[in-house]
């Protein structure tokens, strides 16, 4: 069996992918050339996929014969693979759910903690040598504790950013899904986005990217923020429509955002990186070694699972 990795994995999912598959590695960390990705297809029994890896509905028909049998994808999200397209031809997807949890609600944790406490602009502050010491008045924020969260999806992560929330900052917890989710804690499902958006202090995007959540937060769902509330993204960047955010950052329609995520990436616009109130990652998501080698092994799961004629255990 032909596997193609796409970007370099942690060495210890490389060496097992190597001692059990026929592999090929690709060194390169930028997603994969309109004839990189049609040679994947013709050319691999399967491609281990990451994000920016496209493969549209336009790369399957361009590939003369579909050897491909599977894309097991390095990631919980999977926009960038078209699923049904995929599954005309023949290709079964998978991804890594479950693996990233923890990591990426830890991550919008650091985001609102950043945002609303104004930990980045006191960190360049300080590294600018324009610190003068403290004073009673300085870069005073926005006290997390206590404050009311809105989370936008309660899925796996949503549900993990909200108990953060709740066991450890003591916040009031609301939501909107697409159904009502129990969750083992207080958490109130509102009617409607923007309904969320005028009741919270913060408001997390934490839903899959897909053609229905393309800028699910637009310029109305900003504006029903509060002017001193913050927003963190740490879904998808065309989650959030990015100049619609730019201007309610400008105009003082909130307070401040943390995104680690970016509607163009890894293209930020100028206008977010000159403004102080404004947290600014660069995809750190699951960027922990232990939490990268899971998802590798996941990923692999799914591939010997192939291999081996069995049910894939995380078939999308």
């Amino acid at each position: 069996m032909r596997l193609l990795i796409t970007r370099p994995l942690p060495d210890a999912v490389q060496e097992r992918a190597a001692a059990a598959f026929q592999c090929e590695f690709r060194t390169d960390q930028t997603p994969l050339e309109r004839g990189e990705l049609i040679r994947a297809l013709e050319e691999f029994d399967v491609v281990l996929p990451t994000l920016g890896d496209r493969f549209c509905s336009e790369i399957f028909a361009a590939a003369q014969q579909v050897r491909c049998k599977l894309l097991a994808n390095f990631g919980v999200g999977y926009n960038h693979i078209d699923v049904g397209a995929a599954r005309n031809a023949g290709v079964a997807v998978t991804n890594t759910p479950g693996a990233v949890t923890d990591a990426t609600a830890d991550i919008a944790m650091t985001l609102i903690l950043m945002s609303a406490r104004r930990a980045g602009e006191g960190e360049r502050m300080l590294r600018a040598g324009k610190w003068a010491g403290w004073n009673p008045t300085q870069l005073l924020g926005t006290h997390v504790t206590g404050r009311t969260v809105g989370i936008v999806g309660l899925g796996r992560i949503g549900q993990a950013i909200a108990r953060r929330c709740h066991y450890g900052f003591g916040m009031n917890v609301r939501y909107v899904s697409r159904s009502p989710k129990t969750v083992g804690f207080p958490a109130q499902r509102v009617d409607s986005l923007t309904e969320l958006a005028r009741a919270v202090d913060i408001l997390v995007v934490a839903v899959p990217g897909s053609a229905e959540t393309h800028h699910l937060i637009d310029a109305d769902v900003l504006a029903a923020m509060r002017p001193q509330a913050h927003l963190v993204n740490i879904a998808r960047g065309d989650v959030v429509d990015e100049a619609a955010l730019i201007q309610a950052l400008r105009s003082d329609g909130i307070a401040g955002a943390g995104l680690d995520v970016y509607e163009f990436e890894p293209q930020v616009p100028e206008a977010l990186i000159e403004m102080q109130n404004v947290v600014l990652l660069p995809h750190l998501g699951t960027a922990a070694l232990d939490v990268r080698t899971a998802m590798g092994n996941m990923a692999l799961d799914n591939v010997a699972a192939l291999a081996a004629g069995k049910p894939l255990p995380n078939s999308v």
